[in-house]
């Protein structure tokens, strides 16, 4: 027969204990960061050199979604579209994207894009320059036909940020001029958080204010003072903030991209996917 002080211990043990349920509770439920994504621009020398043997290392690091970006050697860094998406799957990884420019090409890059089996095109550059309103309106109507061609091929059409998209004319920030007058239907939106952070504004705000908008992110830690890309956790964006508010945003794959490097870029890509499967959120 257990006394009363043994008792009042296993009693005191177990109110202890359940008061630390919710915590381990909320602990079990935390994610883990799945499907990592590279953008290849962070790799850009070493495709240029040996595309095949650089895809496999990527592989081997752990990366599983690729996002191409436009090098000397087109988008697919020398290979053909279908022969790029055949190396990607038989090393387990998906093109999933890639960047692109707006020319007179634009129905042979969608072309491009159905035969790599990618399902968004990013661009990544205005198709005509100028800080100004009226002309980022401009550039909304072109997002808007552009974006309804790649429909036609079951293809999201997407336009990646840098800095200057957050300046302001007249009193509009530049960017959210592009997001208002773009039809959500058929233009997205790739965020890359580490620009929007360096210049003043806040990732979260965007999301509530436009929800759902940003399918695809860069997944980009900056130095706030010298204003380029470094490793994971050694600058200013709140990566486990970011990741937790990603239903709100819309988003669906994210891509590390890393611009500059403390060693070599496989050094920081390595550092980068370590950091996030040690991330909850």
């Amino acid at each position: 027969m257990h006394s009363r002080r043994n008792f009042l211990k296993t009693s005191g043990a177990f109110a202890a204990g359940s008061l630390l349920l919710p915590d381990i509770t909320k602990a079990a439920s935390r994610r883990r960061v799945k499907d990592v994504g590279l953008q290849l621009y962070t790799v850009r020398t070493e495709m240029l050199k040996d595309n095949i043997g650089t895809l496999k290392k990527i592989a081997a690091t752990g990366y599983k979604e690729i996002e191409s970006a436009s090098s000397e050697k087109g988008t697919y860094y020398g290979l053909a579209p279908a022969e790029m998406k055949k190396i990607c799957g038989d090393l387990g990884m998906t093109l999933r994207s890639g960047h692109v420019h707006y020319d007179e090409k634009w129905q042979q890059t969608i072309d491009d894009a159905v035969e790599s089996g990618q399902q968004y095109l990013i661009i990544s550059v205005l198709p005509t320059p100028g800080q100004t309103t009226d002309n980022y309106k401009s550039v909304a109507e072109v997002f808007n036909k552009a974006g309804e061609a790649c429909k036609k091929s079951n293809i999201t059409l997407g336009y990646h940020n840098h800095n200057s998209e957050f300046e302001k004319d007249d009193g509009n920030v530049l960017y959210d001029v592009l997001l208002d007058n773009t039809d959500p239907d058929v233009v997205k939106m790739e965020m890359d958080l580490g620009w929007v952070i360096v210049t003043g504004n806040d990732p979260l705000a965007y999301f509530d204010k436009y929800p759902g908008r940003f399918p695809l992110w860069h997944l980009k830690d900056m130095d706030m003072v010298a204003k380029h890309s470094v490793e994971f956790g050694k600058g200013g964006l709140k990566i486990t903030a970011m990741l937790e508010n990603a239903k709100k945003a819309g988003m669906k794959y994210f891509f590390v991209e890393q611009e500059e490097y403390s060693g070599t870029a496989f050094d920081c890509l390595t550092y980068n996917i370590n950091y996030l499967k040690n991330i909850r959120y």
